[in-house]
């Protein structure tokens, strides 16, 4: 039982013939920790990571639909590959937040990568006309590969009402690179530690983030597009729920795959085709597998409907895109583990795929913005009439 899927986009055809490549590499990703260069050769060529440059510049701005589906088609071949280009994604749709000017010089090259997190862990401070800005950022994926970074720290709020998080973009070659991304999960994502020391930065390349998470952005081109017309998270949501999808789908053809042939040791099976307890296994398998993907498509649907017909979102619609994340992540952590344990201790070695797959899908399911429980918890706070208790929204 498979859902409809959409038609391919030609991006994703292209993603299709290149995964040859990123499933050859993926195991060199994995035990290096960053980017097989061939990898990411092969994914510039695809003009994956255009996806979020504006057409403009060149760029893809592909609809949401689009945009999780290749991403998804990605992580069939490499889940670490797969992520770094939703990251790559956001984060390029988060410079197009900025001002025209600004975007005209990150945008200068169309492959351009800006990585980045949300994490306000370090300072900043006016200096005439610039920020200056010292810190440190963990879990930066895509660092190694990327010319830009979206940086968060804590500035003084206007009127000395205190401090709040402003967002920044810093050329990467400004920061300082530490690798210290020794994990057990997403490992080929090179999710470093970046430092920021004593960095100027332009006024114009700041952005109070208070004022994004409203929906209030500096762009003046970019307004008329439906990809930007689109709150924060819920952009974030489509982009990195597509990896999820992905990794659950990688699971069940690895799977199926190298099915044939195969008995269940210490047993009367010798084809673990014809034994009940695989049959419930690949059943459940594809029931997670499709749910999963179900929650993604719906947020990426709205993203479309609603950037095209320029509708308001409102703060229930923002927490259930959350919501539908978390529950995507769940899903797809199942589907993979159900196949896991049916693939018996073959599944351990290194050079098995099942093995990277659900390390990676765990990992996912760990991240602080993404975590399914958290995100549970504040779709259940809004069923229950009680304010969010995050502004990430």
């Amino acid at each position: 039982m498979t859902a409809t899927a959409p038609v391919a986009h030609p991006l994703q055809e292209n993603v299709s013939k290149v995964l040859p490549t990123l499933r050859e590499h993926a195991r060199w990703t994995d035990d290096n920790r960053r980017i097989h260069e061939a990898t990411l050769d092969a994914l510039v060529g695809t003009g994956a990571l255009r996806m979020r440059v504006p057409a403009r510049y060149s760029g893809e701005e592909t609809d949401f639909a689009t945009l999780q589906s290749v991403i998804g088609e990605i992580a069939r071949g490499d889940g670490a590959a797969a992520w770094n280009t939703a990251v790559w994604s956001m984060c390029a749709w988060l410079a197009g937040l900025f001002p025209d000017q600004v975007q005209d010089e990150v945008f200068a090259d169309p492959d351009v990568r800006v990585c980045g997190v949300l994490s306000p862990s370090a300072q900043a401070r006016p200096d005439g006309s610039d920020m200056i800005i010292d810190g440190r950022w963990a879990f930066v994926s895509g660092a190694l590969h990327s010319q830009w970074q979206v940086v968060l720290a804590m500035a003084p709020a206007p009127g000395g009402d205190g401090v709040w998080p402003v967002m920044a973009l810093v050329p990467t070659a400004e920061l300082q690179l530490e690798d210290d991304w020794f994990t057990s999960g997403l490992r080929g994502t090179g999710s470093i530690t970046t430092i920021a020391d004593n960095v100027r930065v332009p006024m114009e390349r700041v952005l109070p983030l208070p004022l994004v998470l409203q929906g209030q952005y500096a762009t003046e081109l970019n307004q008329a597009s439906p990809v930007w017309n689109a709150p924060m998270m819920a952009t974030g949501s489509a982009c990195f729920a597509g990896a999820a999808v992905g990794l659950a789908r990688a699971a069940v053809e690895t799977f199926h795959d190298r099915l044939p042939g195969r008995k269940i040791t210490y047993t009367a099976y010798e084809s673990r085709r014809e034994a009940p307890v695989t049959h419930l296994h690949v059943a459940e398998a594809a029931y997670l597998a499709d749910e999963a993907e179900f929650h993604a498509r719906r947020i990426a649907g709205d993203l479309d409907r609603k950037g095209l017909a320029r509708e308001p979102w409102t703060l229930p619609e923002r927490i259930a895109a959350r919501a539908a994340l978390g529950r995507t992540f769940r899903q797809a952590a199942g589907a993979v583990e159900a196949l896991a344990t049916a693939s018996g201790g073959s599944g351990l070695y290194s050079t098995d795929p099942i093995q990277r797959i659900r390390r990676d899908v765990q990992a996912l399911n760990l991240h602080a913005l993404m975590h399914p429980d958290t995100n549970a918890e504040l779709y259940g706070r809004a069923l229950c009439g009680l304010d969010p208790n995050t502004s990430y929204l």
